[in-house]
Protein backbone atom coordinates (compact mmCIF):
# COMPACT_ATOMS: atom_id res chain seq x y z
CA UNK A 1 0.00 0.00 0.00
CA UNK A 2 1.37 3.42 -0.96
CA UNK A 3 1.86 6.19 1.60
CA UNK A 4 -0.79 8.28 -0.18
CA UNK A 5 -3.42 5.56 0.08
CA UNK A 6 -2.40 4.73 3.65
CA UNK A 7 -2.77 8.39 4.65
CA UNK A 8 -6.12 8.66 2.84
CA UNK A 9 -7.49 5.61 4.67
CA UNK A 10 -6.07 6.64 8.05
CA UNK A 11 -7.66 10.08 7.90
CA UNK A 12 -11.04 9.06 6.48
CA UNK A 13 -11.95 5.72 8.11
CA UNK A 14 -12.40 7.27 11.61
CA UNK A 15 -14.70 9.94 10.13
CA UNK A 16 -16.86 7.34 8.37
CA UNK A 17 -17.03 5.27 11.56
CA UNK A 18 -17.99 8.31 13.66
CA UNK A 19 -20.83 9.05 11.25
CA UNK A 20 -22.02 5.42 11.52
CA UNK A 21 -22.00 5.54 15.31
CA UNK A 22 -23.73 8.91 15.52
CA UNK A 23 -26.44 7.97 13.03
CA UNK A 24 -27.36 4.84 14.99
CA UNK A 25 -27.05 6.34 18.47
CA UNK A 26 -29.52 9.18 17.76
CA UNK A 27 -32.41 6.94 16.68
CA UNK A 28 -35.25 6.13 19.08
CA UNK A 29 -35.12 2.35 19.36
CA UNK A 30 -34.70 -0.38 22.01
CA UNK A 31 -31.17 -0.23 23.42
CA UNK A 32 -30.56 -3.94 22.78
CA UNK A 33 -31.35 -3.39 19.10
CA UNK A 34 -28.95 -0.46 18.84
CA UNK A 35 -26.32 -2.49 20.70
CA UNK A 36 -26.70 -5.34 18.21
CA UNK A 37 -26.52 -2.96 15.22
CA UNK A 38 -23.40 -1.24 16.56
CA UNK A 39 -21.76 -4.56 17.48
CA UNK A 40 -21.53 -5.55 13.82
CA UNK A 41 -20.98 -2.04 12.46
CA UNK A 42 -18.00 -1.63 14.80
CA UNK A 43 -16.55 -5.10 14.25
CA UNK A 44 -13.92 -3.65 11.95
CA UNK A 45 -13.48 -4.15 8.24
CA UNK A 46 -11.63 -2.46 5.42
CA UNK A 47 -14.36 0.19 4.80
CA UNK A 48 -13.55 -0.09 1.10
CA UNK A 49 -17.06 0.91 -0.03
CA UNK A 50 -17.28 4.28 1.76
CA UNK A 51 -13.66 4.96 0.86
CA UNK A 52 -14.55 4.55 -2.81
CA UNK A 53 -17.18 7.30 -2.45
CA UNK A 54 -14.51 9.59 -1.03
CA UNK A 55 -11.84 8.56 -3.56
CA UNK A 56 -14.11 9.40 -6.49
CA UNK A 57 -14.88 12.79 -4.97
CA UNK A 58 -11.17 13.32 -4.38
CA UNK A 59 -10.59 12.69 -8.08
CA UNK A 60 -12.96 15.56 -8.91
CA UNK A 61 -11.53 17.76 -6.11
CA UNK A 62 -14.92 17.97 -4.41
CA UNK A 63 -15.26 17.99 -0.63
CA UNK A 64 -18.68 17.47 0.94
CA UNK A 65 -19.62 15.97 4.32
CA UNK A 66 -22.47 14.21 2.52
CA UNK A 67 -19.83 11.73 1.32
CA UNK A 68 -19.32 10.52 4.90
CA UNK A 69 -23.06 10.15 5.40
CA UNK A 70 -23.43 8.19 2.16
CA UNK A 71 -20.38 6.12 3.09
CA UNK A 72 -21.93 5.32 6.48
CA UNK A 73 -25.16 4.30 4.73
CA UNK A 74 -23.29 1.93 2.42
CA UNK A 75 -21.56 0.31 5.42
CA UNK A 76 -24.98 -0.16 7.05
CA UNK A 77 -26.25 -1.99 3.97
CA UNK A 78 -23.05 -4.05 3.72
CA UNK A 79 -23.14 -4.90 7.45
CA UNK A 80 -26.80 -5.92 7.34
CA UNK A 81 -25.97 -8.30 4.48
CA UNK A 82 -23.11 -9.84 6.49
CA UNK A 83 -25.31 -10.33 9.58
CA UNK A 84 -27.89 -12.16 7.48
CA UNK A 85 -25.27 -14.11 5.48
CA UNK A 86 -23.82 -15.49 8.72
CA UNK A 87 -27.17 -16.80 10.02
CA UNK A 88 -27.63 -20.60 10.32
CA UNK A 89 -30.21 -20.53 7.50
CA UNK A 90 -27.62 -18.98 5.18
CA UNK A 91 -23.84 -19.54 5.50
CA UNK A 92 -23.97 -20.55 9.18
CA UNK A 93 -20.74 -18.84 10.25
CA UNK A 94 -19.50 -18.43 13.82
CA UNK A 95 -16.92 -15.71 13.15
CA UNK A 96 -16.79 -12.51 11.14
CA UNK A 97 -13.85 -10.09 11.15
CA UNK A 98 -12.28 -12.11 13.96
CA UNK A 99 -15.27 -11.74 16.31
CA UNK A 100 -18.26 -13.92 17.07
CA UNK A 101 -21.01 -13.33 14.54
CA UNK A 102 -24.02 -11.28 15.59
CA UNK A 103 -26.38 -14.21 16.10
CA UNK A 104 -23.80 -15.97 18.30
CA UNK A 105 -23.86 -12.96 20.66
CA UNK A 106 -27.46 -11.71 20.43
CA UNK A 107 -29.37 -14.74 19.14
CA UNK A 108 -30.90 -15.33 15.73
CA UNK A 109 -34.01 -13.21 16.25
CA UNK A 110 -32.16 -10.09 17.39
CA UNK A 111 -29.49 -10.55 14.71
CA UNK A 112 -32.13 -10.78 11.99
CA UNK A 113 -33.87 -7.67 13.30
CA UNK A 114 -30.59 -5.76 13.63
CA UNK A 115 -29.94 -6.46 9.94
CA UNK A 116 -33.47 -5.35 9.06
CA UNK A 117 -33.00 -2.16 11.09
CA UNK A 118 -29.70 -1.27 9.40
CA UNK A 119 -31.23 -1.86 5.97
CA UNK A 120 -34.25 0.38 6.51
CA UNK A 121 -32.35 3.05 8.46
CA UNK A 122 -29.96 3.48 5.52
CA UNK A 123 -32.71 4.62 3.17
CA UNK A 124 -34.18 6.97 5.75
CA UNK A 125 -30.81 8.65 6.24
CA UNK A 126 -30.46 9.26 2.50
CA UNK A 127 -33.97 10.72 2.38
CA UNK A 128 -33.19 13.13 5.24
CA UNK A 129 -29.93 14.56 3.79
CA UNK A 130 -31.36 18.07 3.54
CA UNK A 131 -28.02 19.62 2.49
CA UNK A 132 -28.11 17.50 -0.69
CA UNK A 133 -30.58 18.63 -3.34
CA UNK A 134 -33.72 16.55 -3.73
CA UNK A 135 -32.91 15.29 -7.23
CA UNK A 136 -29.59 13.82 -6.08
CA UNK A 137 -31.18 12.29 -2.99
CA UNK A 138 -33.84 10.62 -5.10
CA UNK A 139 -31.25 9.25 -7.52
CA UNK A 140 -29.12 7.89 -4.66
CA UNK A 141 -32.13 6.20 -3.03
CA UNK A 142 -33.25 4.70 -6.34
CA UNK A 143 -29.79 3.41 -7.27
CA UNK A 144 -29.17 1.96 -3.81
CA UNK A 145 -32.52 0.16 -3.87
CA UNK A 146 -31.48 -1.46 -7.15
CA UNK A 147 -27.92 -2.27 -6.02
CA UNK A 148 -28.97 -3.71 -2.65
CA UNK A 149 -32.19 -5.42 -3.70
CA UNK A 150 -33.59 -8.07 -6.00
CA UNK A 151 -31.81 -6.66 -9.05
CA UNK A 152 -28.47 -6.52 -7.25
CA UNK A 153 -27.09 -7.93 -4.00
CA UNK A 154 -30.15 -9.92 -2.87
CA UNK A 155 -30.67 -11.35 -6.35
CA UNK A 156 -26.99 -12.29 -6.43
CA UNK A 157 -27.33 -14.05 -3.09
CA UNK A 158 -30.23 -16.08 -4.50
CA UNK A 159 -28.13 -17.09 -7.50
CA UNK A 160 -25.30 -18.03 -5.12
CA UNK A 161 -27.60 -20.28 -3.06
CA UNK A 162 -29.02 -21.90 -6.20
CA UNK A 163 -25.47 -22.52 -7.42
CA UNK A 164 -24.40 -24.45 -4.31
CA UNK A 165 -23.32 -28.04 -4.85
CA UNK A 166 -23.49 -27.77 -8.62
CA UNK A 167 -20.93 -26.75 -11.21
CA UNK A 168 -21.51 -23.24 -12.53
CA UNK A 169 -19.99 -22.01 -15.76
CA UNK A 170 -17.63 -19.03 -15.61
CA UNK A 171 -20.38 -16.85 -17.10
CA UNK A 172 -22.87 -18.01 -14.45
CA UNK A 173 -20.33 -17.43 -11.66
CA UNK A 174 -19.60 -13.90 -12.89
CA UNK A 175 -23.33 -13.16 -12.97
CA UNK A 176 -23.57 -14.20 -9.30
CA UNK A 177 -20.75 -11.90 -8.24
CA UNK A 178 -21.57 -8.95 -10.49
CA UNK A 179 -24.73 -8.80 -8.39
CA UNK A 180 -23.83 -10.22 -4.98
CA UNK A 181 -20.50 -8.41 -4.48
CA UNK A 182 -20.19 -5.97 -7.34
CA UNK A 183 -23.50 -4.11 -7.14
CA UNK A 184 -22.77 -2.30 -3.86
CA UNK A 185 -19.20 -1.53 -4.94
CA UNK A 186 -20.56 -0.04 -8.17
CA UNK A 187 -23.06 2.02 -6.19
CA UNK A 188 -20.26 3.36 -3.98
CA UNK A 189 -18.36 4.62 -7.01
CA UNK A 190 -21.49 5.93 -8.70
CA UNK A 191 -22.58 7.72 -5.53
CA UNK A 192 -19.25 9.55 -5.41
CA UNK A 193 -19.73 10.57 -9.03
CA UNK A 194 -23.25 11.86 -8.33
CA UNK A 195 -22.11 13.94 -5.35
CA UNK A 196 -19.17 15.28 -7.38
CA UNK A 197 -21.41 16.33 -10.31
CA UNK A 198 -19.55 14.10 -12.78
CA UNK A 199 -20.62 14.24 -16.41
CA UNK A 200 -22.52 11.39 -18.07
CA UNK A 201 -19.34 10.31 -19.89
CA UNK A 202 -17.31 10.36 -16.67
CA UNK A 203 -19.98 8.32 -14.89
CA UNK A 204 -19.97 5.76 -17.71
CA UNK A 205 -16.18 5.40 -17.46
CA UNK A 206 -16.35 5.02 -13.68
CA UNK A 207 -19.10 2.40 -14.04
CA UNK A 208 -16.78 0.40 -16.30
CA UNK A 209 -13.99 0.71 -13.72
CA UNK A 210 -16.42 -0.35 -10.97
CA UNK A 211 -17.53 -3.43 -12.92
CA UNK A 212 -13.98 -4.76 -13.13
CA UNK A 213 -13.08 -3.75 -9.56
CA UNK A 214 -16.11 -5.66 -8.26
CA UNK A 215 -14.92 -8.81 -10.02
CA UNK A 216 -11.34 -8.24 -8.81
CA UNK A 217 -12.65 -8.03 -5.25
CA UNK A 218 -14.54 -11.32 -5.49
CA UNK A 219 -11.80 -13.23 -7.31
CA UNK A 220 -9.29 -12.21 -4.64
CA UNK A 221 -11.82 -13.24 -1.95
CA UNK A 222 -12.09 -16.68 -3.57
CA UNK A 223 -8.30 -17.01 -3.77
CA UNK A 224 -7.87 -15.98 -0.12
CA UNK A 225 -10.48 -18.54 0.96
CA UNK A 226 -8.10 -21.19 -0.41
CA UNK A 227 -4.69 -19.79 0.56
CA UNK A 228 -5.55 -17.73 3.66
CA UNK A 229 -5.98 -18.79 7.29
CA UNK A 230 -8.94 -18.24 9.59
CA UNK A 231 -6.79 -15.98 11.80
CA UNK A 232 -5.66 -13.94 8.79
CA UNK A 233 -9.13 -13.60 7.25
CA UNK A 234 -11.12 -13.11 10.47
CA UNK A 235 -13.65 -15.66 9.23
CA UNK A 236 -13.65 -19.39 8.55
CA UNK A 237 -11.08 -20.18 5.85
CA UNK A 238 -11.78 -22.97 3.36
CA UNK A 239 -15.54 -22.59 3.76
CA UNK A 240 -16.16 -22.48 0.00
CA UNK A 241 -14.21 -25.69 -0.61
CA UNK A 242 -15.95 -27.44 2.29
CA UNK A 243 -19.39 -26.49 0.98
CA UNK A 244 -18.46 -27.46 -2.60
CA UNK A 245 -19.24 -24.00 -3.97
CA UNK A 246 -18.31 -22.86 -7.45
CA UNK A 247 -15.46 -20.38 -7.14
CA UNK A 248 -12.85 -18.94 -9.47
CA UNK A 249 -10.08 -21.26 -8.18
CA UNK A 250 -12.44 -24.25 -8.41
CA UNK A 251 -13.27 -23.43 -12.04
CA UNK A 252 -9.92 -22.06 -13.20
CA UNK A 253 -7.31 -23.35 -10.65
CA UNK A 254 -5.42 -20.88 -8.44
CA UNK A 255 -3.14 -19.96 -11.34
CA UNK A 256 -6.09 -19.40 -13.66
CA UNK A 257 -7.93 -17.34 -11.03
CA UNK A 258 -4.86 -15.14 -10.59
CA UNK A 259 -4.70 -14.60 -14.37
CA UNK A 260 -8.39 -13.66 -14.42
CA UNK A 261 -7.76 -11.29 -11.50
CA UNK A 262 -4.96 -9.57 -13.41
CA UNK A 263 -7.12 -9.35 -16.52
CA UNK A 264 -9.88 -7.47 -14.69
CA UNK A 265 -7.29 -5.30 -12.94
CA UNK A 266 -5.85 -4.25 -16.32
CA UNK A 267 -9.31 -3.49 -17.67
CA UNK A 268 -10.09 -1.38 -14.58
CA UNK A 269 -6.92 0.67 -15.09
CA UNK A 270 -7.63 1.03 -18.81
CA UNK A 271 -11.07 2.40 -17.96
CA UNK A 272 -9.55 5.00 -15.63
CA UNK A 273 -7.15 6.06 -18.36
CA UNK A 274 -10.16 7.29 -20.35
CA UNK A 275 -10.86 10.00 -17.76
CA UNK A 276 -9.70 13.51 -18.72
CA UNK A 277 -7.33 13.69 -15.74
CA UNK A 278 -5.22 11.03 -14.06
CA UNK A 279 -6.73 9.31 -11.04
CA UNK A 280 -3.80 8.09 -9.01
CA UNK A 281 -5.84 7.34 -5.88
CA UNK A 282 -8.40 5.17 -7.72
CA UNK A 283 -5.55 3.28 -9.39
CA UNK A 284 -3.94 2.72 -5.99
CA UNK A 285 -7.25 1.40 -4.67
CA UNK A 286 -7.32 -1.11 -7.52
CA UNK A 287 -3.82 -2.25 -6.56
CA UNK A 288 -4.88 -2.55 -2.94
CA UNK A 289 -7.88 -4.76 -3.77
CA UNK A 290 -5.80 -7.05 -5.96
CA UNK A 291 -2.96 -7.45 -3.44
CA UNK A 292 -4.87 -7.45 -0.13
CA UNK A 293 -4.38 -10.48 2.13
CA UNK A 294 -7.69 -10.41 4.03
Amino acid sequence: MTLQLQSFMKSNIPLVEKHMDDLVKIITAPEILKESMLYSLNAGGKRVRPLFVLAVMDHFNVKDDAAYTVGAVIEMIHTYSLIHDDLPSMDNDDYRRGKLTNHKVFGEAFATLAGDALNTLAFGILARMQHVDAEKRLELINLLSIAAGAEGMVGGQILDIQGEEKQLTLEELEKVHINKTGAILRFSIEAGAILANATADERSILAEYAHHIGLCFQIQDDILDVVGTTEQLGKTAGKDVASDKSTYPALLTIDGANKKLQQHFRLAIEALDKLPSDSILLKEFAEYIVHRNK
